[in-house]
């Protein structure tokens, strides 16, 4: 048996995006050289949704990529004998790019750091930063985030949850699972 706790609602999802791309906008003075690369699956729609924010505030749209991550994870034998493996997706030059790499959801850190290697081997980016949506803490590695729409404590038995129309054809929410006891 689960209980199911909603943390954030449509209006937070959307004001947690527009806040995010204020501040890359703000720490990176601009847009010169800064490009989105979103983590596949949830992660590339949230860097599609913040590329649209500073499309408003800016007037003109980042370079944005989709990254796969499959074949760097550190856990590939365990998820899956057959993984599926879907397309990357970076039509621009890397090389010299400040890159924020968005995902939807920080917790061990694991994720990111397969991230990090898949992107390497597209070129040598001046900077990588991370966006993430929710950051849940249990880091097991040394990454943390630049930018987060919302720290939210959680215990190891939790699973957070991001739902987006796009993915999930349900209405934007985060919601927190516990087991009950």
């Amino acid at each position: 048996m689960t209980n199911n706790s909603k943390i954030m609602d449509k209006e937070n999802v959307g004001r947690a995006l527009m806040r995010i791309a204020h501040e890359i906008l703000e720490k990176n003075r601009g847009t010169e050289n800064l490009c989105l690369v979103g983590i596949r699956t949830r992660g590339a729609v949230l860097a599609e949704r913040i590329n649209e924010c500073i499309r408003q505030i800016e007037g003109s749209p980042l370079a944005i990529g989709i990254l796969d991550i499959t074949l760097y994870r550190d856990d590939l034998t365990l998820v899956s004998t057959q993984p599926v493996i879907h397309e990357t997706s970076i039509s621009f030059d890397i090389t010299g790019k400040k890159i924020v790499l968005v995902d939807d959801v920080l917790f061990t850190g694991r994720t990111i750091r397969a991230a990090l290697d898949a992107l390497i081997d597209f070129g040598r980016p001046a900077s990588i930063q991370l966006a993430v949506l929710i950051d849940r803490g249990h880091r097991e590695l040394p990454i943390r985030a630049d930018y987060v729409g919302k720290n939210i404590p959680t215990a190891l038995d939790q699973n957070v949850k991001v739902i987006l129309k796009e993915t999930d054809s349900e209405e934007d929410q985060v919601i927190i699972k516990s087991r009950a006891l």
